[in-house]
């Protein structure tokens, strides 16, 4: 096992540019040539750091005068040992210990000193910063507080426990594909394998607990994919029936296309604005023995690609905040801004508007974000519905807004009908 302090130093490495501004999941790409076990505490560190963000920064002002003054990396990896120490993964004293050594990997050799005595100040205070750290919002609920008053405003009664599930580790769900196999006979090969799961949904399998998707069975073969049990809602409300023309607009990396396949027999145009994620659609539908046109496309620009030809069915996943799985992407808390949720609507409402005009009459046009915030949600939908005559928004026959959950993360749904 590679010492805690090489970790420290990676995930240091890896916080630092994210707090600056970069991707995490870009940033964990980097580091994908680590050893197995070496990545494994490098992504733990980092994913635990970025969910309790707000905490650490708080620790770091309250603990010393000179942060302002300290080497981002130094920052960071003081971010990353309060993690560790209250995680319990570790004893303190190794915390300690490690990340002061981490300083030398960093070439901050000058820090070691402050971070031992900082962390070693941190265990002997516990109590009485606790006190202090109630009293503010960004470190006691781990969000920044814009994002604290836009849930609160929006979720009255539930909005402790929105900004709770955000902070927790996500479930992992599988969804069978129906196509290869059932989900009583897959659930079956399974156990057999001593591998513990739930059935939540027509395709879904929760997992007592996350697994690499190399130990489940017939994985490579295409018996089943991850997939939300959220996420899996959009196949289900979208109303197909074998042979229609179906078109996912935002389809990477290609879940919820692959679902539509599953469920029915179709012509489908997949589209992403990205050439390199519309590989990993064209992969993963492979995997699974499904096929569809993916093409490289931006969907808010129809004269670029459309034929003219009208689509029956039109899912649109479209881009947005991300706030109903922020807990999978952490740093999305810390790298949004208030002012992005008014962009992302803004940004819906012309896809919808694109969309709305390849839709046939009495076709149907799924809506979806993994947002729970109104603004790019019921008020997008309000708004589309007020512009737009021949629009009708029939029921789902299920709640439209779906909270994050210890079952599910957070999403919209909105279906609306092209009156004939």
């Amino acid at each position: 096992m590679a010492p805690l302090a090489e970790s420290f130093a990676a995930a240091a490495a890896i916080v630092a540019r994210v707090a600056a501004g970069r991707s995490l999941s870009a940033e964990m790409e980097r580091s994908a040539t680590e050893p197995s076990e070496t990545r494994a505490a490098i992504t733990d560190l980092c994913y635990g750091t970025l969910r309790r963000y707000g905490r650490s920064q708080a620790l770091v002002r309250e603990l010393s005068d000179r942060a302002q003054a300290t080497d981002p990396r130094v920052e960071a990896l003081l971010w990353c040992a309060f993690y560790a120490l209250e995680s319990g993964r570790y004893a303190e004293h190794t915390v300690v210990d490690q990340a002061a050594r981490a300083c030398v990997l960093i070439s901050q050799h000058r820090a070691k000193a402050y971070v031992n005595a900082l962390l070693r100040n941190y265990l002997r205070s516990k109590q009485a910063l606790e006190a202090r750290l109630r009293a503010q919002p960004e470190a006691s609920h781990w969000h920044p507080v814009w994002w604290i008053d836009e849930v609160r405003s929006a979720y009255p009664a539930d909005w402790e426990r929105v900004l709770a599930a955000g902070n927790t580790h996500s479930p992992m769900t599988l969804r069978v594909n129906a196509r290869r196999t059932s989900v009583e006979g897959y659930a079956a090969l399974l156990a057999a394998q001593g591998i513990e799961t739930r059935r939540i949904g027509p395709s879904a399998l929760l997992l007592g607990r996350p697994l690499p998707v190399a130990r489940l069975p017939g994985f490579a073969d295409g018996l089943a994919s991850v997939q939300d049990a959220g996420a899996q809602r959009a196949a289900t409300l979208l109303d197909l029936h074998d042979g229609q023309r179906v078109l996912d607009a935002c389809a990477a990396p290609g879940g919820k296309s692959a679902h539509l396949l599953e469920t029915a027999q179709l012509s489908l145009t997949a589209l992403d604005i990205d050439a390199a994620r519309c590989a990993d659609i064209e992969r993963n539908l492979a995997r699974l023995g499904l096929s569809a046109s993916v093409r490289v496309a931006d969907c808010a620009a129809p004269g670029q690609w459309w034929d003219g030809v009208p689509f029956e069915r039109i899912l649109a996943d479209v881009p947005c905040s991300a706030s109903g799985i922020a807990r999978r992407h952490p740093d999305a808390k810390w790298l949004r801004r208030a002012g992005d949720v008014e962009r992302f609507a803004a940004r819906q409402a012309r896809i919808l508007d694109a969309l709305w005009r390849m839709l046939s009459a009495g076709g149907k046009l799924l809506y979806v974000t993994c947002s729970v915030f109104p603004g790019e949600n019921g008020a997008v939908i309000d708004a589309f519905l007020a512009r737009t005559a021949d629009a009708r928004h029939p029921p789902l026959g299920a709640a439209p807004q779906l909270l994050p959950g210890p079952e599910h993360d957070g999403f919209f749904f909105a279906l609306l009908e092209k009156r004939s």
